[in-house]
């Protein structure tokens, strides 16, 4: 009876005997670490977390005292599997049986960074919106004004002048517009991510016949419900910004990829989804400096000395009326931004 709940929680559980092998495990420790109770059964724990000793260290110490102990966000490598953050519990139940209880922290933390950010940008949109109000007012009164002043002048000479004073103007006022994102009501209809990607792609090879771009798809996506062209206009921000950073750069053999994939009950910011898509475009540039990934989606921010700062602070607003999200991660070589989409099982209104 004891075992049967054991297998139905969603806490990865180990039994370990007194050498910290391992005795049994629950299927939530299996899919956690990536292997099946038959493969591992007997092998010491040290080597189930590929050669992680410290961990050992801190169960020897539960065991000999007999008394349970718990390590927050502690960092695991099991064998052949990705680098996990993790809090354990070990309970001793007997000099030869001990507990280990390991629940997952990387995606919570992921959840909590996602929710800071949504809220930092949902602020600064906020502020973004009284400032272009404000701005907005006198540029629509020096406009006018400058087009009174040209009525009066015979001057063609001086008219020039009127003429830069409303072209700047206008300038100003499509400025502050970007600033705010799109505003006109989304369009909601099926939408195929990967005819968005070949939109994007087409474009890019033609603005940069010099970057190589490969496509990784996943074929099997269901459609998306939402806007394709505001979609086409996001990618596109987000792959010319990784094809503007490699040309900067000029880095060698740039290499552009766009990839699909499915994830299952996906968590976006407070709400979980059945099915999400994640486009993923991946570059093999300078990576992105440190200083700014922290506000790399705020308007007016760029690594660029030309650049506006306003291309991923746009994506993302998209990405955010599509109730998605966009993440990133970069290093030397490595740059990956992922839009997270969810998708739509069927078109009923029932969506993932």
């Amino acid at each position: 009876m004891h075992q049967r709940l054991l297998e139905h929680l969603t806490t990865a559980v180990l039994l370990l005997d007194g050498e910290l092998r391992v005795r049994w495990m629950n299927p939530a420790a299996e899919a956690l670490l990536a292997v099946s109770l038959s493969r591992v059964h007997g092998i010491s724990l040290d080597t189930l977390l590929g050669g992680d000793v410290s961990i050992d260290e801190v169960l020897a110490k539960a065991r000999d005292a007999f008394h349970p102990y718990t390590q927050r966000e502690a960092r695991i490598t099991p064998l052949n599997s990705e680098p996990l953050t993790v809090d354990y519990t070990v309970t001793p139940l007997s000099d030869d049986e001990l507990l280990l209880e390991v629940e997952p922290r990387d995606r919570l933390m992921q959840i909590s960074r996602e929710e800071a950010l949504t809220t930092r940008q949902e602020t600064i949109k906020v502020l973004a919106r009284g400032l272009a109000h404000e701005v907005k007012n006198p540029l629509g009164g020096i406009r006018g004004a400058a087009q009174l002043l040209e009525r009066d002048l015979d001057d063609p000479a001086l008219r020039e002048y009127t003429h830069i004073i409303v072209e700047e103007v206008d300038r100003l006022r499509d400025l502050v517009d970007s600033m705010l994102g799109p505003n006109r009501m989304l369009k909601h209809e099926p939408v195929n991510i990967h005819k968005v990607l070949e939109r994007v792609r087409a474009l890019l090879i033609a603005e940069h016949p010099s970057v190589t771009i490969s496509r990784d798809y996943d074929p099997s996506l269901p459609d998306l419900s939402g806007d394709e062209s505001q979609m086409i206009q996001a990618v596109l921000n987000v792959a010319r910004n990784a094809v503007q950073a490699m040309s900067d750069a000029q880095t060698p053999e740039p290499t552009l990829i766009l990839r699909t994939r499915a994830r299952r009950q996906f968590t976006l910011g407070a709400e979980r989804h059945r099915l999400v898509s994640e486009v993923a475009v991946i570059d093999n540039g300078p990576g992105i400096p440190d200083t700014l990934q922290e506000t790399l989606f705020y308007p007016m921010v760029s690594g660029r000395a030309e650049g506006s700062g306003l291309g991923l602070s746009i994506a993302q607003s998209i990405l955010h009326q599509h109730q998605g999200l966009i993440e990133c991660d970069s290093r030397s070589g490595h740059t990956e931004f992922r839009l997270l989409i969810p998708m739509v099982i069927n078109f009923t209104g029932e969506a993932s």
